[in-house]
């Protein structure tokens, strides 16, 4: 016998619930949620996905031969339909998972060829962007040396302001170059 051990403590009674009998998906689903709710510290347990059906293999050797002899039994028919269900079965989710396959395949072309279409878009619109950045910087320049033709005097002070000003618009150049990402472009195709 077990040695005897101390008497617990009786359990606090809990409050009996209600019996509420669901009339929608929708109050099942509140019901649910509202018996998780009345103890949050416990753990939920969240079921993994389930693995794909697949059939089972064609058995390597087969023990039940039917012969071609005109006296089968009344038996032999059950088993036949049997075999030939499952060898159906076996067929159909051959041909699901080639369609699958095809499907995967046919999206992971799309996804590659909007990627493509995306960065072309990119890089025309960054083409874009740098010439008009050098029509800038042109423009810029040329006023400059338009101001220094006209005032002769006092080159070294205008030389100077215009290095900073390069500086300063290669340093823009470089900020807005980080900040470019490509666009995809679904539905395309």
């Amino acid at each position: 016998m077990a040695a005897p051990s101390a008497p617990r403590p009786p359990r606090p009674r809990k409050e009996p619930q209600p019996l509420v009998i669901p009339r929608s998906a929708a109050e099942e689903q509140r019901l649910r949620l509202e018996r998780l709710m009345r103890n949050p510290e416990k753990t939920v347990p969240i079921p993994e996905k389930l693995n794909e059906w697949a059939p089972r293999p064609p058995p390597e050797f087969v023990r039940d031969v039917m012969g071609s002899s005109a006296g089968a039994g009344s038996g032999e028919f059950h088993v036949y339909r049997h075999l030939r269900r499952r060898e159906y079965q076996r067929q159909d989710f051959m041909d699901a998972m080639a369609e699958k396959q095809r499907l995967d395949e046919e999206f992971q072309k799309k996804l590659e060829r909007n990627k493509m279409v995306a960065e072309e878009q990119t890089a025309k619109r960054r083409r874009k962007r740098q010439k008009l950045k050098e029509k800038k910087l042109q423009a810029k320049k040329n006023k400059l040396e338009q101001k220094k033709q006209e005032k002769e005097p006092g080159q070294s002070q205008e030389r100077g302001s215009s290095e900073d000003d390069e500086e300063d618009s290669k340093e823009e150049e470089e900020k807005e170059d980080d900040a470019e990402e490509p666009s995809f472009v679904m539905g395309r195709g």
